[in-house]
Formats: C-alpha cells, sequence, structure tokens
C-alpha cells in the first residue's frame, strides 16, 4: 500500500492551508479546511484525477469553512466536523464571519465527530483527537499509519492559536499543547496557517 500525499493550496484573506490527501495510486481524496472557493478546490482536484470523498474541519471559524457548502453540493461529499463546534460554525458572530469576512456564513456537518472517533476514506483512516483551546470543538485528524498530524489553529510551527476568539480558553489550550507532546517526535504536523513542522521540532525531543 503506497503512502498518503499531502497537498496544500493556500487560500483566503488569512492565507488558510487548505490540505488535499490520497493514497498514492488510489483516487479517493479528503479536503481539510476548505477555506474558500470549494468549487475551484473541487476542479483543481478532479484536473489531478482525485475525487472529494470527504471533507474534515478542525474548526469552524469562517476562514476555514467557507468553500464547505460549494464543495459539498458538488462533490456529493459528507462533511465531519466536532459536534462541540455546532453552535459556533450556524453563528455568525461565532464563527468571525459577521465581522471579518465579505459577509455572514454558515454550514453544519454531515457528522458530528467526537474525541476518539475513526473517520475511513478508501485506506485512508484518521483519528479524530479533541484539541479545544482556540474554539471550544477545535479537533486535530491523526493518521497513525502515516504519522500525520492535522492539528488546524491548535499548534503551529513555533506558536498556537489565539484564546481570546468566541469559545476559546487558554487553559484548555494548555492542556491541548501538553496532549500533543506526548506524541511521537517523527510525527508530521500540519497546521491551519504557515509552516509544516513535526511534534520533535516543536516540543525539542
Amino acid at each position: 500500500m503506497g503512502e498518503i500525499k499531502v497537498g496544500c493550496l493556500v487560500l483566503g484573506s488569512i492565507d488558510t492551508n487548505v490540505y488535499f490527501l490520497h493514497r498514492e495510486g488510489e483516487f479517493d481524496a479528503i479536503v481539510i479546511d476548505p477555506a474558500m472557493r470549494g468549487d475551484v478546490i473541487f476542479t483543481r482536484l478532479r484536473e489531478k484525477g482525485l475525487f472529494v470523498k470527504a471533507i474534515l474541519l478542525t474548526h469552524g471559524h469562517f476562514d476555514h469553512i467557507s468553500g464547505v457548502n460549494e464543495m459539498r453540493d458538488i462533490s456529493k461529499a459528507k462533511v465531519y466536523a466536532s459536534i462541540d463546534e455546532k453552535k459556533l460554525m450556524a453563528d455568525p458572530s461565532l464563527n468571525l464571519s459577521a465581522t471579518m469576512a465579505k459577509e455572514p456564513y454558515t454550514t453544519e456537518a454531515d457528522v458530528w465527530v467526537e474525541d476518539g472517533d475513526e473517520i475511513e476514506v478508501g485506506s485512508m483512516k484518521c483519528r479524530v483527537i479533541a484539541a479545544p483551546g482556540h474554539t471550544r470543538g477545535s479537533i486535530a485528524f491523526y493518521f497513525e499509519d502515516d504519522k500525520l498530524l492535522f492539528t488546524g489553529d491548535s499548534l503551529f510551527a513555533g506558536s498556537h492559536g489565539r484564546t481570546d476568539f468566541p469559545t476559546g480558553d487558554e487553559g484548555q489550550m494548555m492542556e491541548t499543547l501538553k496532549k500533543f507532546s506526548t506524541m511521537d517526535s517523527d510525527i508530521r504536523v500540519y497546521p491551519g496557517h504557515d509552516n509544516f513542522t513535526t511534534i520533535g521540532q516543536e516540543y525539542d525531543f
């Protein structure tokens, strides 16, 4: 079985990392945090011969969800998000689209997930890790077989996400960062913004 290939498009007003994954030699794809223009992302992947089968959301801020509705309509893929993010995703004042985007935006998941749930798409499988702090319902997606961790706005290269937005909590963020610190040092970390890193680089193993 081939390795999971990770691609990235940087989109939106806050330069969000939009990830797309597929296993080498296979054509089912996962998109993580479609920041905007879901139709354009979908078309780019189809040009590569890939079919969007799932849309995963690390959290519900507008700069991570503004392409969801278009992509779901075109691809018919299911959207996965934390049950604790349901209210934020449905409220433009909480997801910041009312104040920071061109227009208010809301969406919802087809599948609401919790800590420890597993998601399978073709031969790809990931585990949901609760990662509150940036928002109450922030989650990470860990592909254990390939040692890939998608952290959204929880863990960045050299820093972590803000906790002063609605439902954010500094104490929860510190607990989330402690949780990540117990993971293997060679896990590759793909954050919601800026550069990729590893657990080892962030925690000085």
